[in-house]
């Protein structure tokens, strides 16, 4: 079974537990939103996990793995660009474009300085590249709790009183630049004719690195 079917399915399983003891309502209540705008968030994400989009290629440093000849049918489009010479690159919808969208609304809904936004974000990338690690023949990982501890200590130290929306900030911009951007020299060795920023979508450390960040902060 796909990584992101397993992760797809812990991750609806995690929802559904959390919406159960108001976990989501208490995050999305500290970010200033609504009910309706949490939720059209949340769906929006979840939705756009399925969805990949190209970007660009890299030469391979060695063959895929053979394994990935049985994941192609679950690529939909993707499949029809992959190259056993070339790494896609892609960004997923619901891991990587639409938590970035979602942190320019937070910028625009909370005054927060923009040096402390930017030093919040640096320090979190640091501590995401540092704690990810290559995984042949699946991609780069790291530990899903270190993200979010990191991202709410930042975020409290630097900004007391604004402290939940720059978690998540952080957070998320941090894992995409420290675990997925800045380890794109890396995924030329992986054995993977595919890598996705955002990776296995909102379960790719942006979701958990999200709410528990603000849960936390």
């Amino acid at each position: 079974m796909p990584l992101q079917i397993i992760a797809g399915i812990f991750l609806f399983a995690t929802l559904f537990v959390f919406i159960q003891i108001g976990v989501l309502t208490v995050a999305f209540d500290k970010l200033g939103l609504s009910q309706g705008s949490a939720m059209l968030l949340l769906i929006s994400s979840l939705l756009g996990s399925s969805v990949n989009l190209p970007l660009f290629k890299l030469d391979a440093a060695r063959e895929p793995d053979p394994s990935w000849q049985k994941r192609l049918r679950w690529m939909g489009g993707l499949a029809r660009q992959i190259d056993p010479n070339k790494v896609l690159i892609a960004i997923n919808v619901g891991g990587g474009i639409i938590p970035m969208a979602f942190c320019i609304y937070l910028l625009q809904l909370h005054p927060l300085p923009i040096a402390t936004v930017l030093g919040a974000i640096a320090l979190q990338t640091a501590v995401c590249f540092m704690f990810s690690r290559p995984i042949p023949g699946l991609g780069v990982g790291m530990p899903i709790l270190v993200a979010p501890l990191a991202a709410a200590i930042i975020a409290v130290t630097l900004s007391s009183d604004q402290s939940a929306p720059l978690a998540y900030i952080c957070g998320t911009l941090g894992v995409l630049l420290g675990a997925d951007l800045l380890r794109l020299g890396d995924v030329r060795n992986l054995g993977s004719p595919l890598a996705s920023i955002g990776g296995a979508g909102t379960f790719d450390g942006v979701f958990i690195t999200g709410i528990v960040a603000v849960l936390l902060a």
